[in-house]
């Protein structure tokens, strides 16, 4: 006859012995009662074990011996993979950049997180104040370190190819030879409609953001291939690169934007034998100072971008401190090609 495995599992359930006593815990105030007896009863007497013991004595050194103190630093925990130890940054538009102090805010983040940098910018007067400023603030925050990062100014017109030339070999003759990051942050916007865009206008806008990138990368990727050696590389572009802002007409710079994103992914794929990654940051809209004076100019701008972000609110330039930071470091080793939007949901409602 057949039994089911349900029907053997219960007859054999039913056959258990039942417990031949149940076990009854004691009252928990019995048990109390007895714990507080005990203590009572082995309570002892005051400075039993507290005395003094004249057989031992502490030398202490003299005073011109006496080790220094120094300041405690304070380290927050987070991956080694996001070190930027040992590593030399090259960031061109690193003194203002793109829309004003998200070039600078950007170096900050690496400079932060242990790298050299060289800041290039069409201002070589402004790059060196930003490298004083920078080195200053570091030495504020730091004021046990024992090595200071090393912080270089240059001036370059990134849409022209001797400039770029000039300016990296003179990175490299001051940084030891070697670059590992670049990061193109050089870059602008206008808004003009399209039929009476200035064309010479529009030729600049492309060799800063188009051109600059190229150039910057190209040269940088040179070096890298030379020695042999793995680096990253991270684009600064821009939303408008996948959507179409919304009601400011900029048509050039939306195709621009496009035009680096889609720069980063191929020669993220032709450098790759290479060991050179080349991610593409999209920032959404930034409340820098230049954005600030052009919604003071246009207060109904604020509330036509803001309602249309999902976070409801503009970014703070340094909503790119970890992204930079992230694809510029061994952190994102396997990524490359990607493009990273930094833009509180803008684009994908």
């Amino acid at each position: 006859m057949f039994r089911s495995p349900m029907s053997l599992l219960l007859r054999g359930a039913r056959a258990l012995p039942k417990p031949s006593k149940a076990i009854i815990p004691r009252p928990a105030t019995r048990l109390i009662a007895t714990t507080r007896s005990l203590r009572k009863e082995d309570e002892t007497k005051p400075g039993q074990f507290a005395r003094t013991d004249p057989s031992i004595t502490v030398e202490y050194p003299a005073e011109k011996d006496m080790p220094s103190s120094k300041p405690v630093r304070r380290y927050k925990r987070t991956l080694g993979s996001f070190s930027m130890e040992g590593k030399v940054a090259v960031v061109t538009g690193g003194a203002r950049g793109l829309l004003c102090r998200l070039g600078y805010v950007m170096t900050q983040a690496l400079v932060e997180s242990g790298a050299d940098v060289a800041i290039v910018d069409l201002n070589g007067e402004e790059a060196a104040k930003c490298a004083k400023n920078l080195l200053e603030h570091f030495k504020g925050g730091n004021p046990d370190a024992d090595n200071l990062p090393k912080i270089t100014a240059h001036t370059a017109d990134v849409s022209s190819p001797e400039s770029v030339r000039t300016t990296i070999s003179e990175i490299l003759e001051q940084h030891n030879a070697h670059i590992d990051v670049l990061v193109t942050s050089a870059g602008f916007t206008e808004n003009f409609k399209a039929e009476d865009y200035p064309y010479d206008r529009m030729q600049k806008l492309w060799g800063v953001n188009v051109d600059g990138t190229y150039l910057c990368a190209v040269e940088v990727a040179k070096h890298m291939i030379g020695r042999k050696h793995p680096g990253s590389m991270v684009f600064i572009g821009s939303m408008s690169g996948s959507i179409v802002n919304v009601p400011q007409p900029q048509a050039p710079y939306n195709a621009a934007k496009a035009a680096v994103r889609h720069l980063a992914s191929s020669l993220a794929v032709e450098w790759a034998p290479h060991g050179i990654r080349v991610n593409c940051i999209s920032p959404g809209y930034m409340l820098t100072a230049l954005t600030k004076k052009i919604l003071d100019d246009n207060p109904e701008l604020k509330a036509k971008w803001t309602s249309l972000i999902p976070q409801g609110r503009m970014g703070n330039p340094e909503d790119l401190m970890g992204a930079v930071v992230f694809l510029a470091s061994e952190a994102s080793n396997y990524v490359t090609g990607a493009d990273l939007r930094v833009d509180g949901g803008y684009t994908v409602t």
